[in-house]
């Protein structure tokens, strides 16, 4: 609850924002949907069981999300929005959802931090377009990314089939595997933060973890 608590207060920050939030469970959390009504952001909340043939934690949420955004918006052309996938536990500068995230027009790219062992994974760039990778975790990935690193117009989205699916031959790289199935060419994508000489980092992945405190909760929700 902490970290989804962290991530609510940072997204009531953004103007025009609809929060899609799946549960990897078999019913709905109480408490989830508690803490969403009183975040008063625009949500919808989902939920589903991954099942052991997927590859890894994370497939099926963003699966299931994407399918339903595209029977959201079957009949609707030409929407100005943009889907990004972020996970609860990462750390967010709110510049990057109003001057990265807001003017995606197809697929943007950006820097993230403390990430894949490395302290920082970037697009490589030169003149203004993506020529390759800076990171350390597989760097012969075609879209060596990671999933806080990137967001895809809506457009793109409902143009396209693709999905975080179990038959993807990358099982470690979902962001790869997922990007592949749009279609794309490193030349498509759109660096954000190669322009000006101040570079900065706007996301963290960050992760919470039990430091090994013991002892009763007393009833309450941590």
């Amino acid at each position: 609850m902490a970290d989804l608590t962290r991530f609510s207060q940072t997204l009531r920050l953004v103007p025009k924002v609809h929060w899609i939030v799946v549960e990897d469970s078999s019913s709905r959390s109480e408490n989830i949907e508690l803490l969403l009504s009183r975040s008063t952001i625009s949500h919808t909340l989902l939920w589903r069981k991954t099942p052991p043939h997927y590859p890894g934690k994370g497939w099926l949420p963003r699966s299931y999300a994407l399918d339903f955004i595209r029977n959201h918006f079957r009949d609707q052309k030409d929407i100005s929005a943009v889907v990004f996938f972020g996970d609860d536990d990462n750390a967010y500068d709110l510049r990057l959802f109003t001057d990265y995230i807001r003017h995606v027009d197809s697929v943007g790219v950006w820097a993230v931090g403390l990430v894949g062992g490395a302290i920082v994974e970037a697009p490589k760039v030169d003149n203004g377009t993506v020529i390759g990778w800076n990171v350390l975790y597989a760097p012969r990935r075609k879209f060596a990314t990671d999933m806080a690193g990137f967001a895809v117009h809506l457009n793109l989205i409902l143009s396209t089939n693709a999905t975080f699916g179990p038959f993807c031959r990358r099982k470690s790289a979902p962001e790869t595997c997922f990007l592949e199935q749009l279609g794309i060419t490193l030349k498509d994508l759109k660096p954000f933060g190669f322009d000006n000489d101040r570079k900065e980092i706007l996301v963290w992945h960050t992760k919470t973890r039990n430091s090994g405190t013991k002892g009763d909760n007393y009833g309450f929700v941590v």
